[in-house]
């Protein structure tokens, strides 16, 4: 999110620095890259939002690319979710946007399907990205070709404000563990699952998600499966990256465990039963940044001048199109359409705000 946020900065003109406590924790490195606001059955102003930034993300792709000269590895493949029965699968959120398949049908998609999978929903209009291997990587050179600066293994340890509350700066320590202060007057915070350390009012907690890869044949499989717990997603080479768990009482507990790496194993072999012969080659874990709502946190902060692009729980990779081009815009003091005014009001923070107020109605 916070790379996003850059290029789309430094692309319009602004000078931006980037800082970062441990470029390793960044969501970035670890999410498997989906782009899937229909399989992953999402309702109301977050199907809106991740609807609008997947018609975005080519455009916004082929900005990278051509900053980067690098591939960042998007792929419309489509995403397969099975059900066990057609109840299931007409009660799903998102049904009516996907077609539904029967057994034979699900065969032809996904050939080695474990048999209690007897139909299916299939979102052609989803897909993914290879995030871990090429779009951050690309991301980052794409905001060096703009110039954009980068202050590696520092940490922000305060905001400072002025007396009538409006963002003056950032203190930050330096990996020498030096103090220094960077005078600004605008700040994006993209700190993901820790964004509520530095900025106490935002109800962000972590959520601890730990995956695998397989390498599979080539073009094994071609579609992605999002089963209920698991998910599958084939690399063009035949990678296949594993997730996810939801651990919500981990908090940031870091490691792999044994009881997390069998439940990845026993979905595979529900899901897939021929990947379970595969060799695994990577695995690890992190952090998804939640929300009360499992919506994210957009638009203006708590303090004038501190703006917001944190909170994306499991669609970072497939809301970072839109984020960034609205809050860009935003704070360049750019005109927008009616539609992404209404995105970036329904995604304040202050909605949580305003829900724990209490009632002034009468009875």
């Amino acid at each position: 999110m916070g790379l996003a946020m850059a290029h789309q900065l430094a692309r319009r003109g602004r000078q931006v620095l980037v800082i970062s406590r441990r470029r390793s924790e960044a969501a970035g490195f670890v999410a498997a890259g989906m782009l899937a606001p229909h399989a992953e059955g999402l309702q109301d102003e977050l199907l809106q939002l991740g609807e609008t930034s997947l018609e975005r993300i080519p455009s916004w792709v082929a900005q990278i690319e051509a900053d980067s000269s690098l591939p960042c590895g998007l792929r419309t493949s489509g995403i397969v979710v099975p059900f066990t029965d057609a109840g299931e699968r007409d009660a799903y959120p998102t049904a009516a946007l996907g077609q539904s398949l029967n057994r034979s049908q699900l065969e032809q998609e996904i050939p080695d399907l474990g048999e209690d999978w007897t139909t299916g929903l299939l979102f052609e209009q989803d897909g993914q990205i290879d995030n871990r291997r090429r779009l951050m990587r690309a991301l980052e050179r794409a905001c060096v070709s703009l110039g954009v600066h980068f202050l590696e293994g520092a940490e922000v340890s305060k905001l400072a404000q002025d007396s009538d509350g409006a963002l003056r700066g950032v203190l930050v320590r330096t990996a020498e563990g030096d103090e220094q202060v960077f005078e600004t007057r605008a700040a994006v915070l993209c700190s993901g699952a820790w964004s509520r350390m530095l900025v106490p009012e935002l109800p962000v907690f972590p959520v601890k998600g730990q995956m695998l890869s397989l390498q599979g044949p080539r073009e094994a499989l071609k579609r992605v499966i999002f089963g209920p717990g698991i998910y599958l997603v084939p690399r063009e080479d035949g990678l296949v990256v594993v997730g996810a768990t939801s651990e919500r009482e981990a908090g940031f507990s870091e490691g792999l465990t044994p009881d997390g790496q069998k439940q990845l194993q026993t979905g595979i072999a529900s899901l897939l039963p021929v990947a379970a012969g595969w060799p695994p080659m990577e695995r690890w874990w992190g952090f998804r940044p939640c929300t009360p709502d499992e919506g994210p946190l957009l638009g203006p902060g708590p303090s004038s001048g501190l703006w917001l692009a944190c909170g994306h729980h499991r669609n970072g990779v497939l809301l970072a199109a839109v984020t960034a081009q609205l809050l860009t815009a935003a704070i360049s003091e750019e005109p927008l359409s009616s539609s992404d005014e209404a995105l970036l009001r329904a995604f304040n923070w202050s909605r949580f705000a305003e829900r724990d107020q209490p009632s002034t109605r009468q009875p």
